[in-house]
């Protein structure tokens, strides 16, 4: 496909490219990984100023997200890359294979800084999800922090690089400039820019800044900063289309495979039998999402490869609120059990007055099944990110659900995260949303195919 910049996004490119040090601060959906990727490939294959480039990220966003976008743009699609996930061994061997980029996840920096030591071979560092590196006592921030100096390019990637207080900079600024601009400590950056809040007799708890703090610190960092929100590119479709790549690992994969070759796996002493086409598609979506129902509707979980991707993405609005829509009640039942140590006001919509707590933002994530408000609801005063943890195949579901948030009285870009697992009936039922021709005939056409190409035939 070919790459056509918005001006915003060229423009954030040229910076990447020009300065060896750049924050970027982009809302979820405005491009941040190909804006990153076409600066990276114009750095090393166009003016040779980069060898080889470190990509820190969660681990889901680390197994496909970046080497899904770069083989998406034609400008991009030759970058090869070396994924340092798994065991000891494999994170050795991929380390140490050729590659342009390598992408590891944020709880292996501190190995690989300790594995290369004084050797270390990245002259640019890419972190995505900034915000993970907002706390100066993390180990992965020591030991990035103990490499710096030996980092000739660094970009930081971020929609909210201060979800909580203006303290959070500090850290996530330190390994831009090394203390340049806030400070070499934090304590130095508190005391001049904040005063003590919540206290007793020997602690202060919390700190508020002080009159004009704010305006202060981001006038320290504009040259390295841009911060963009995505209701001030008029240039932007009100609707944008986020795809994140899910990974399954080895055991899912050999599940997923056997039941879309055989229509039966066993899993402990059952089996799941999907005896006809429209039952396997079924499976495979219920595969997809990380259970299966039995014979007996039992649910029988498999993997939890799409539940750590969800957890990611949420951890990553850091605090926005958020409709996830679920397509079985598994789904629905697994989420919440994962979303229960968050903190977060979690709600299942049940009727009028989740409609009311929403919009006046008393839910910070409300879950629904598509079938159960794709009509009528007004929920665009409540938030602007809608989540399909799992896929319907009915076009005219999927539009109307996601209508509930992008309507009159929306004041920002409604953005639509899809969870999509590579090489799966995910893949085939986001392709028919896109194609505009959901229809359960157009899956199962699609599902023909793929059983002839496991088969052989």
């Amino acid at each position: 496909m070919k790459y056509i910049p918005h001006a915003y996004q060229a423009y954030c490119e040229r910076q990447i490219v020009e300065k060896p040090a750049l924050a970027l601060w982009l809302d979820m959906g405005l491009g941040k990984t190909s804006i990153t990727l076409s600066a990276v490939n114009e750095l090393k294959f166009n003016r040779f100023e980069v060898r080889k480039v470190l990509v820190i990220a969660p681990k889901k966003v680390a197994e496909a997200t970046w080497q899904a976008e770069a083989a998406k743009w034609d400008h991009t699609k030759h970058l090869r890359f070396s994924t340092v996930l798994g065991g000891l061994q494999k994170r050795i061997r991929a380390v140490n294979a050729p590659a342009d980029l390598y992408v590891i996840n944020r709880d292996n920096v501190k190995w690989l800084v300790d594995y290369f030591r004084n050797d270390w071979p990245f002259d640019m560092v890419v972190i995505d999800e900034a915000s993970s590196f907002k706390s100066q006592q993390a180990q992965r921030w020591k030991a990035l922090k103990s490499v710096r100096p030996h980092i000739r390019r660094i970009v930081e990637l971020t929609g909210t690089p201060a979800p909580h207080s203006l303290l959070d900079l500090w850290p996530q600024v330190y390994l831009l400039d090394q203390g340049e601009r806030l400070g070499r400590t934090v304590g130095g950056f508190r005391e001049r820019y904040f005063n003590p809040d919540k206290r007793d007799a020997t602690r202060v708890f919390t700190y508020k800044p002080k009159d004009g703090a704010e305006q202060a610190v981001k006038a320290l960092l504009s040259d390295v900063c841009i911060s963009m929100r995505a209701e001030d590119y008029l240039e932007l479709p009100d609707v944008v289309t986020d795809i994140i790549p899910v990974q399954l690992d080895g055991k899912a994969q050999k599940d997923y495979d056997r039941l879309e070759r055989d229509a039966l796996l066993p899993v402990d002493e059952r089996m799941i039998d999907a005896g006809s086409a429209g039952v396997l598609t079924n499976k495979l979506l219920q595969l997809c999402n990380g259970a299966v129902y039995d014979s007996s509707k039992t649910v029988c979980e498999l993997h939890n490869c799409k539940m750590e991707a969800f957890m990611e993405l949420i951890e990553q609005l850091n605090g926005q609120h958020a409709l996830v829509f679920y397509n079985f009640q598994h789904d629905r039942d697994r989420m919440l059990a994962a979303l229960r140590k968050t903190g977060l006001r979690v709600q299942v919509y049940g009727g009028p007055a989740d409609q009311e707590d929403w919009n006046a933002g008393r839910i910070d994530l409300l879950l629904a099944h598509p079938a159960s408000c794709a009509y009528g609801l007004n929920l665009q005063q409540g938030g602007h990110h809608i989540i399909w943890f799992g896929l319907n195949w009915s076009l005219e579901l999927y539009q109307q659900a996601n209508k509930r948030l992008h309507r009159q009285g929306q004041r920002e870009p409604v953005i639509v995260h899809h969870l999509v697992v590579q090489g799966g009936m995910d893949e085939d039922v986001m392709a028919s949303l896109e194609d505009k021709s959901a229809t359960q005939d157009s899956l199962l056409d699609a599902l023909k195919a793929r059983i002839q190409k496991v088969k052989g035939g």
